[in-house]
């Protein structure tokens, strides 16, 4: 008989806890693992605020359930579940019914109005993908409204926001709404003045998980990015066009356009309907054993924001945050596992957080981290890299490197309007065909290259030995004869060059020893760095009569050195083997780049062709632009009057249908 488990939930805990049984189970098919939800993606809850503002694109919190668990034994089953049977051991939802062995609990929360009369009617909440969305639409009518509306009071009305809520939720959406404002002021034409942006809460404080130095630093940033700080008052109705607050025995009513909800958190529907039959508390949710089972069914698990657990030694119930989700998945897997197995023993969730992070908009952030008896805080910039690179490390857990791809691309490379922490830095801003000219000529010096080393006789003969050896003696002559800076040596090393390598891509020659013993050359820079490379700079003239082209660059590792003596020079085979397979990847480049055919491959191989020059015979600074073309055409380069255009796509629609590459996530949204 198999053993069934059913996961309601496809959130952050809910689709780690699928995968971690997947993988368990991957081996066992007695085991039949489902997960259900209403969407058919994941969605980043974290990042909403990012679309509700406009900063990235929506699709960029979305992960598809099908890409997560593809080549998985996961069934992904779209539905709304209505209610759980727990003496029967079934789930029914809208379009079915399902029987299970274990239940997992991971539906996450929903917003709470703590019945605050017209909250839920006449607010916008931010807890779904669709309430993100939504919003953003909203702000937008709401300045475009305003742009044409002729009643003062009634734009002024149009252009006040009020976020409830001054936890992680609130101020990160008040933030990034602040952020906004100026660039939406901008582009409709509207003065700033007639903005108003407020953030209200009963909190004497902002983000009060956070010690006061940093709950100040949020408050003084909001301020700065003109947050009008409505602290220690507490919301006691919203209706179509007012919010009403009250400090004290105070109730003041405020105008009001947009109200936007993010003032607390219960449990889901379901998990409070659950909450009815099981133990709970703290707004739904279920009262678990060390074990993550309910303290009523031993085959219930809950996980995420649905528990309520207080770990030994605490004094605290688990926070509803994304790490707690992490940690209590792997844990409810793994006893999972052991009571089906029967093999090992279950493991008692003992979390350990590692901090937290607010993100005030795009550029600016707090963060509190490391290890739970000791913690430091970051200033802004690590505060904000420290929040991406968790994220990352999420998306590798979910979805592989393809999803981080995707997440870099949304956050840095795409990003309008500078938001970032970096800024527009590296965000393209440049026509990516004005890049068509320089990739086609880039390709050309290449197939060039390529096409001289056969006439040079490269097909016929070996030509390393000489070639390194005039390379190496060019640039021994200079640096041992140095004196202040100056020495006796070759200069005019470039026959020799044209005849090995290339004079567009080398530097030295054997020729060129004798033929420029009298010139006068000078090093620059000879820096040795702990025998493991040594840094060389040099001009094969002196420095008052040298042109860019007498300027060579080489960085000399002693091990590439061994290699390339003991092993390519030692052999006149390997020599030409060497020598074929450099000339027919050059015309390969060539060839690529000037078509616009695997553009991306073709640039690596030609930085990495660069690098090994620079490694054995060094590069004149007249052809060091080769490398910076390389890197400047690397990324999609040929889909711009190139065959990548038609010739990716349809290699990508080939790619994704592979299992491993699906299982592995091994390709490209």
């Amino acid at each position: 008989m198999k053993s069934k488990i059913l996961i309601i939930g496809a959130g952050y805990a809910g689709i780690l806890t699928a995968k971690k049984l997947a993988k368990k189970f991957k081996k066992n098919y007695d085991v039949n693992i489902t997960i259900i939800d209403k969407n058919p993606f994941h969605t980043m809850l974290t990042e909403l605020h990012e679309v509700a503002a406009n900063r990235v694109d929506e699709d960029s919190i979305k992960i598809s359930l099908s890409k997560v668990f593809a080549g998985r034994k996961v069934n992904v089953v779209l539905d709304t579940v209505e209610s759980i049977d727990f003496e029967n051991n079934t789930v029914a939802g809208n379009s079915g019914t399902y029987d299970y062995e274990y239940l997992v609990l991971a539906a996450g929360s929903k917003p709470t109005y703590f019945g605050v009369p017209g909250a839920e009617e006449f607010s916008h909440k931010l807890w779904s993908f669709e309430d993100a969305v939504n919003l953003r639409e909203h702000i937008h009518n709401c300045f475009r409204k305003a742009a044409t509306e002729t009643n003062l009071e009634e734009k002024k009305r149009l252009l006040t926001f009020h976020v409830v809520g001054a936890g992680f939720t609130g101020v990160e959406m008040v933030g990034e709404l602040a952020e906004y404002v100026p660039i939406l002021c901008e582009k409709y034409e509207i003065d700033r003045k007639y903005v108003s942006v407020y953030n209200v809460d009963v909190l004497t404080r902002t983000v009060p998980n956070l010690p006061e130095k940093l709950s100040n630093k949020v408050e003084n940033r909001l301020k700065k990015m003109g947050v009008v700080m409505m602290l220690n008052n507490g919301v006691v109705g919203v209706g179509a066009d007012f919010i009403e607050t009250k400090n004290g025995d105070k109730v003041t009513r405020h105008t009001a356009g947009t109200v936007i909800w993010a003032a607390g958190i219960e449990s889901s529907d379901i998990t409070n309907k659950a909450a009815n039959t099981l133990q709970s508390a703290a707004r739904g949710r279920i009262k678990l054993d060390k074990y993550l089972r309910s303290i009523d069914n031993d085959h219930v698990y809950v996980v995420g924001d649905n528990m309520l657990y207080i770990p030994e030694g605490e004094e605290r119930p688990v926070p509803q945050m994304v790490e707690n989700c992490e940690q209590s998945a792997a844990v409810a897997a793994k006893n999972i596992c052991s009571a089906i197995t029967g093999k090992g023993e279950m493991t008692v969730y003992k979390p350990s957080f590692h901090g937290m992070m607010v993100c005030i908009g795009g550029r600016y952030g707090v963060a509190r981290v490391g290890l739970p008896k000791f913690m430091f805080n970051l200033p802004s910039f690590l505060a904000m890299f420290a929040k991406h690179f968790i994220n990352i490390i999420y998306f590798i857990q979910v979805l592989g490197w393809n999803k981080i791809f995707s997440y870099i691309k949304h956050e840095f490379f795409t990003i309008r309007n500078c938001r970032s922490f970096v800024g527009g830095h590296f965000s393209n801003r440049t026509p990516s065909f004005l890049l068509v000219a320089l990739r086609v000529w880039l390709g050309a010096v290449w197939l060039f290259e390529g096409i001289m080393k056969i006439v040079g006789g490269w097909f016929n003969k070996p030509q390393l030995k000489g070639f390194f050896g005039g390379a190496n003696g060019w640039y021994d002559s200079i640096l041992k004869g140095a004196t202040d800076g100056t020495s006796s040596a070759p200069a005019k090393a470039g026959a020799a060059v044209a005849e090995a390598v290339s004079s567009a891509t080398t530097a030295g020659g054997g020729e060129a020893v004798a033929e420029g013993i009298n010139q006068i050359g000078t090093t620059i820079i000879n820096f040795d760095f702990l025998n493991l490379f040594r840094v060389i700079f040099v001009s094969g003239k002196q420095i008052a009569e040298s042109t860019l082209s007498d300027f060579a660059f080489r960085l000399d590792i002693p091990l590439m050195n061994t290699f390339v003596n003991k092993v390519i020079l030692a052999n006149d085979s390997i020599q030409m083997f060497m020598q074929i397979s450099i000339v027919i990847a050059e015309i390969l480049i060539g060839l690529a780049l000037i078509g616009g055919l695997f553009t991306t491959p073709a640039s690596a191989v030609s930085l990495i062709l660069q690098f090994m020059f620079v490694c054995t015979t060094g590069l004149y600074l007249g052809t060091f632009w080769m490398i910076f073309a390389g890197i400047a055409v690397l990324i999609g380069a040929g889909r711009t009057f190139g065959l990548d255009y038609y010739v990716m796509p349809f290699l990508k629609r080939q790619w994704k249908k592979i299992p491993i590459v699906r299982k592995w996530y091994i390709y490209n949204d």
